[in-house]
C-alpha cells in the first residue's frame, strides 16, 4: 500500500545546494538548505509504469530489511526515476544520494563503518528526514561512483533498520570494485527499456493480455485488431522504449525530435566506450551491429592472435547493458550453453528505437527510410534486421538468453540460419523472423526435418495473423512479449 504522506531527499552535489523535498498530499514544491523555493514540477520526469516495480514490491515483502536492491541497467533506461517513484510510494520517508554528484560531506560518512548508528544519525542530520525503522528507504544513486558506499551495505543491512536500493550500470561496477568487497547482502535486478506492453500503458492502453487468450487457443485475430496492433507496434519500433523517446511521443512531438533525443543517448554510449576502451575498438563494434545484422554471413566473428583481448572487449560492452549477444550454438539441443561458441555470436542493441537511429546515424534524420517505412506500415525485406532486433528485445525483456544456430545446406556452401532457440521444458523452440508476410520459411524447415524430436514447437514471427499451420506456430511480431504463453 502506498503512503500518503512522506518526506525525502536528493543528495545531489556541493552541501549548500542541496535539494530537500518535502512533499504531501497537495504540495509539489522543493525548498533548497540555501532558503531559495522553486517549483519543480513542470520539469520533473514522466512516470511511466514499469514491470520492475512489482519486482521491487516483491522484493520489500520477501526481505524486510535482509537484502538490499541493486538495479542495473544502461544509462537512460529510468533506473533512477523508478527507484525514487518506488520510495516515493512504499516509505514514510526515503534519502537518494546521487553519487555522479560529487558531496565531500556525504561521502565522509562512509569512512567509517565501525558505528552504524552514528554514520545514520549523521545522514538524518545532514538531511533532515526523519528516519523511520522499517519505514525510511536510503537510495545509493550511480553507485559504480563510489564503491565505498556499495561495500557499506553489508553493515548498513546487517543493522536491519531501513531498506537499502542501489542504481548503477554494470560497466562502471566492475570496474571500480577491484578494492572493495562486494557484498553478499545483495540481491539484482536488470532494467530494460520500456516493452512494447509498456509502451502501450505509456499511451493509456491496458489492454495487450487480452491477446493472451487467443495465443493459447491459436485462434487469428479479428482484422481490425490485428491492423491496429501492427500499427501501434510499427510505432514502438520508430520510437523505442528509452523512457526519453517515449515521453515526447506520448507529448505528440515529431519523429524528428524522438530521434534527436535518441542521437544524444547514443553519442553517450560511444563517449563511455572512448573511456573505457581508448583505442576505439569498442565504439567500432558497436557502430557496426547494423551491418553485420544486415549481413547474410556468420555474423561476428573473433579470431586470430588477439582472440582474448577481442572477447574481452566485446565482453565489456556487454556488461553496459547497451547491447544484447546471442550465442552461436553448435548443437541445438536443451542444453544450449554448453555448446555455445564464444568466438561467434550476433549483437543487438538493446533498444530497437536506438538501433532504428543507428542505421542511419551518419546521415540526416530525412533520409533514414525505415521510419518512413514503418509509417506506411510495411518493411521491405532488406530491412528485416529490425524486426529481428524486435524480437530479440522482447525476448530478453520476456527473461530468456539468446542463442541463435547455423548448419549447412546439402550441396551448398551457404548456410541454413535459425534466428532464436529457445528452451522449452526438455525440448526446445526454434523461431524464424521475417519482416514481410512470406509464407516462406526454408531454414526453419530444414530444422524441423533434423532435428523433430527435439522440438516442442516451431514459431514463425512475422508481420502475419496468428494461425497454426503444417507444424509452425505463425505469431505476429507484437505477441513476442506473450511467447512464453505458447
Amino acid at each position: 500500500m502506498g503512503k500518503t504522506t512522506f518526506q525525502s531527499f536528493k543528495i545531489q552535489g556541493n552541501l549548500t545546494n542541496i535539494d530537500l523535498k518535502i512533499l504531501g498530499k497537495q504540495t509539489n514544491t522543493i525548498y533548497t538548505l540555501n532558503g531559495i523555493m522553486t517549483d519543480h514540477s513542470s520539469d520533473s520526469p514522466r512516470v511511466f509504469e514499469r514491470k520492475a516495480y512489482t519486482v521491487l514490491k516483491e522484493w520489500k515483502e520477501r526481505s524486510n530489511g535482509a537484502t538490499a536492491m541493486l538495479v542495473e541497467g544502461a544509462r537512460r533506461v529510468g533506473k533512477s526515476t523508478l527507484v525514487e517513484e518506488f520510495a516515493r510510494k512504499e516509505y514514510h520517508s526515503y534519502v537518494l544520494i546521487d553519487f555522479s554528484k560529487e558531496n565531500k560531506d556525504i561521502n565522509a560518512l562512509f569512512d567509517d563503518l565501525s558505528d552504524i548508528t552514528r554514520l545514520l544519525r549523521r545522514l538524518q542530520v545532514l538531511t533532515g528526514v526523519e528516519f523511520k525503522e522499517r519505514d525510511t528507504a536510503i537510495i545509493f544513486d550511480e553507485v559504480q561512483r563510489f564503491p565505498r558506499a556499495r561495500e557499506s551495505i553489508k553493515a548498513l543491512v546487517n543493522d536491519g533498520r531501513y531498506d537499502y536500493i542501489e542504481t548503477g550500470s554494470l560497466i562502471s561496477i566492475r570496474k571500480n570494485v577491484k578494492d572493495i568487497v562486494i557484498p553478499s547482502e545483495e540481491e539484482k535486478m536488470k532494467l530494460h527499456p520500456l516493452d512494447f506492453e509498456e509502451f502501450l500503458w505509456a499511451c493509456g492502453n491496458h489492454s495487450y493480455r487480452l491477446l493472451e487468450q487467443d495465443l493459447i487457443d491459436r485462434k487469428p485475430l479479428s482484422g481490425a485488431v490485428h491492423h491496429t496492433m501492427m500499427l501501434r507496434y510499427n510505432e514502438y519500433l520508430a520510437v523505442g522504449g528509452m523512457p526519453q523517446a517515449v515521453k515526447l511521443f506520448t507529448e505528440g512531438r515529431s519523429y524528428q525530435e524522438i530521434d534527436k533525443i535518441k542521437r544524444d543517448i547514443l553519442n553517450l554510449y560511444l563517449d563511455d566506450f572512448r573511456k573505457i576502451d581508448p583505442s576505439g575498438s569498442l565504439g567500432m563494434y558497436f557502430m557496426s551491429i547494423p551491418s553485420e545484422l544486415s549481413r547474410q554471413s556468420l555474423r561476428f566473428r573473433v579470431k586470430g592472435k588477439t582472440i582474448r583481448r577481442e572477447i574481452k572487449r566485446i565482453s565489456e560492452m556487454v556488461d553496459s547493458q547497451t547491447v544484447q549477444q546471442s550465442m552461436h550454438v553448435d548443437d541445438p539441443k536443451v542444453g544450449l550453453p554448453m555448446t555455445q561458441e564464444m568466438e561467434k555470436f550476433k549483437m543487438f542493441l538493446e533498444d530497437t528505437g536506438l538501433f532504428v537511429t543507428l542505421c542511419f546515424y551518419d546521415r540526416e534524420f530525412s533520409d533514414n527510410v525505415i521510419y518512413t517505412a514503418l509509417v506506411r506500415g510495411r518493411l521491405p525485406a532488406n530491412l528485416g534486421y529490425v524486426y529481428e532486433n524486435a524480437v530479440a528485445q522482447s525476448l530478453v525483456a520476456a527473461g530468456y538468453k539468446l542463442f541463435y544456430h547455423t548448419f549447412p545446406k546439402k550441396d551448398s556452401k551457404h548456410r541454413y540460419e535459425v534466428d532464436f532457440l529457445i528452451p522449452s521444458g526438455k525440448k526446445i523452440c526454434p523461431v524464424e523472423v521475417k519482416s514481410s508476410s512470406t509464407s516462406s520459411h526454408a531454414s526453419l524447415d530444414a530444422f524441423i526435418s533434423k532435428h523433430k524430436k527435439e522440438i516442442h514447437h516451431s514459431i514463425m514471427i512475422s508481420p502475419r495473423n496468428l494461425k497454426e499451420e503444417n507444424e509452425i506456430l505463425y505469431i505476429p511480431i507484437y505477441m513476442t512479449g506473450l511467447i512464453g504463453r505458447v
